[in-house]
């Protein structure tokens, strides 16, 4: 249950986030003073936070939909879901630690 909640709520976050790059991307073409405006905003610490959270809903949704393409094509894979449900998340807490000690020095030399 909390995975498909989780693969919910993640996708429609990148949904979101990819709508806001299309936007912001498109108004280079409108204004590059508007643009340069928005991209300064994007070097604040808090969207380092943003950021952090963005790559960690990426990766939590891709390895769940590796997880959910098992369930639906493996013969073996409904019987495993929930070893697969914890080993996505073992796999993505061992991704997000190689991630964050970096992506913290980024948010911190930003103050």
């Amino acid at each position: 249950m909390w995975s498909w909640v989780l693969h919910r709520i993640t996708g429609v976050a990148i949904y979101f986030f990819l709508l806001v790059h299309i936007l912001d991307s498109a108004l280079l073409r409108v204004s590059p003073r508007a643009y340069n405006a928005v991209i300064d905003t994007y070097k604040q610490p808090i969207m380092g936070i943003g950021e952090a959270a963005l790559v960690a809903a990426i990766m939590f949704h891709a390895l769940n939909g590796i997880r959910i393409i098992l369930i639906d094509f493996w013969g073996g894979g409904p019987k495993r879901q929930r070893l697969m449900f914890w080993l996505v998340l073992v796999v993505w807490v061992i991704l997000m630690a190689g991630f964050l000690p970096r992506q913290i020095g980024v948010i911190l030399s930003e103050f």
